[in-house]
Protein backbone atom coordinates (compact mmCIF):
# COMPACT_ATOMS: atom_id res chain seq x y z
CA UNK A 1 0.00 0.00 0.00
CA UNK A 2 1.47 3.40 -0.93
CA UNK A 3 2.43 5.80 1.78
CA UNK A 4 0.21 8.82 2.16
CA UNK A 5 1.19 11.94 3.97
CA UNK A 6 -0.77 14.70 5.57
CA UNK A 7 -1.54 17.68 3.34
CA UNK A 8 1.00 20.45 3.51
CA UNK A 9 -0.10 23.38 5.70
CA UNK A 10 -1.69 26.32 3.90
CA UNK A 11 1.13 28.61 5.09
CA UNK A 12 3.74 26.33 3.53
CA UNK A 13 1.86 26.18 0.21
CA UNK A 14 1.45 29.97 0.23
CA UNK A 15 5.18 30.39 0.82
CA UNK A 16 6.00 28.08 -2.10
CA UNK A 17 3.68 30.14 -4.32
CA UNK A 18 5.42 33.34 -3.21
CA UNK A 19 8.83 31.84 -3.99
CA UNK A 20 7.72 30.79 -7.49
CA UNK A 21 6.31 34.24 -8.15
CA UNK A 22 9.59 35.74 -6.91
CA UNK A 23 11.47 33.85 -9.62
CA UNK A 24 12.35 30.44 -8.21
CA UNK A 25 11.38 27.43 -10.32
CA UNK A 26 9.20 24.63 -8.98
CA UNK A 27 12.05 22.22 -9.78
CA UNK A 28 14.48 24.16 -7.56
CA UNK A 29 11.99 24.24 -4.73
CA UNK A 30 11.23 20.52 -5.13
CA UNK A 31 14.92 19.72 -4.66
CA UNK A 32 15.20 21.97 -1.62
CA UNK A 33 11.88 21.03 -0.01
CA UNK A 34 9.81 17.85 -0.06
CA UNK A 35 6.87 18.49 -2.44
CA UNK A 36 7.16 17.60 -6.10
CA UNK A 37 7.56 20.27 -8.76
CA UNK A 38 4.17 19.30 -10.14
CA UNK A 39 2.53 19.83 -6.73
CA UNK A 40 4.09 23.28 -6.49
CA UNK A 41 2.88 24.14 -10.01
CA UNK A 42 -0.63 23.02 -9.03
CA UNK A 43 -0.52 25.26 -5.94
CA UNK A 44 0.51 28.24 -8.06
CA UNK A 45 -2.30 27.55 -10.55
CA UNK A 46 -4.86 27.23 -7.76
CA UNK A 47 -3.64 30.46 -6.14
CA UNK A 48 -4.01 32.18 -9.52
CA UNK A 49 -7.61 30.91 -9.78
CA UNK A 50 -8.40 32.06 -6.25
CA UNK A 51 -7.01 35.52 -7.02
CA UNK A 52 -8.87 35.82 -10.33
CA UNK A 53 -5.76 35.57 -12.51
CA UNK A 54 -7.01 32.37 -14.15
CA UNK A 55 -10.48 31.21 -15.12
CA UNK A 56 -9.79 27.65 -16.25
CA UNK A 57 -11.11 25.90 -13.16
CA UNK A 58 -12.85 26.22 -9.83
CA UNK A 59 -11.60 28.46 -7.07
CA UNK A 60 -10.97 26.94 -3.66
CA UNK A 61 -14.24 28.35 -2.30
CA UNK A 62 -16.15 26.92 -5.28
CA UNK A 63 -14.53 23.52 -4.72
CA UNK A 64 -15.52 23.61 -1.04
CA UNK A 65 -19.09 24.57 -1.93
CA UNK A 66 -19.30 21.77 -4.50
CA UNK A 67 -17.98 19.27 -1.95
CA UNK A 68 -20.56 20.49 0.61
CA UNK A 69 -23.41 20.31 -1.91
CA UNK A 70 -22.46 16.78 -2.95
CA UNK A 71 -22.35 15.69 0.70
CA UNK A 72 -25.77 17.31 1.32
CA UNK A 73 -27.24 15.64 -1.78
CA UNK A 74 -25.97 12.25 -0.63
CA UNK A 75 -27.62 12.81 2.77
CA UNK A 76 -30.93 13.89 1.21
CA UNK A 77 -30.96 10.82 -1.07
CA UNK A 78 -30.34 8.57 1.94
CA UNK A 79 -33.13 10.24 3.91
CA UNK A 80 -35.50 9.91 0.94
CA UNK A 81 -34.71 6.21 0.65
CA UNK A 82 -35.36 5.71 4.37
CA UNK A 83 -38.68 7.56 4.12
CA UNK A 84 -39.75 5.51 1.10
CA UNK A 85 -39.02 2.27 2.97
CA UNK A 86 -40.83 3.53 6.07
CA UNK A 87 -43.85 4.52 3.99
CA UNK A 88 -43.99 1.09 2.38
CA UNK A 89 -43.66 -0.62 5.76
CA UNK A 90 -46.46 1.47 7.33
CA UNK A 91 -48.67 0.88 4.29
CA UNK A 92 -48.23 -2.89 4.66
CA UNK A 93 -48.88 -2.73 8.41
CA UNK A 94 -52.09 -0.71 8.03
CA UNK A 95 -53.25 -2.61 4.96
CA UNK A 96 -53.49 0.46 2.75
CA UNK A 97 -51.01 0.39 -0.13
CA UNK A 98 -50.13 3.74 -1.70
CA UNK A 99 -50.91 4.23 -5.37
CA UNK A 100 -48.20 3.27 -7.85
CA UNK A 101 -47.86 6.81 -9.24
CA UNK A 102 -45.56 9.37 -7.70
CA UNK A 103 -46.92 12.78 -6.80
CA UNK A 104 -43.46 14.36 -6.54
Amino acid sequence: MPKTRRPYPAEFRARMVELVRAGRTPEELAKEFEPTANSIRNWVQQADRDEGRREDGLSTSEREELRRLRRDLKQVKLEREILAKATAWFARETGSMPSGGSSS
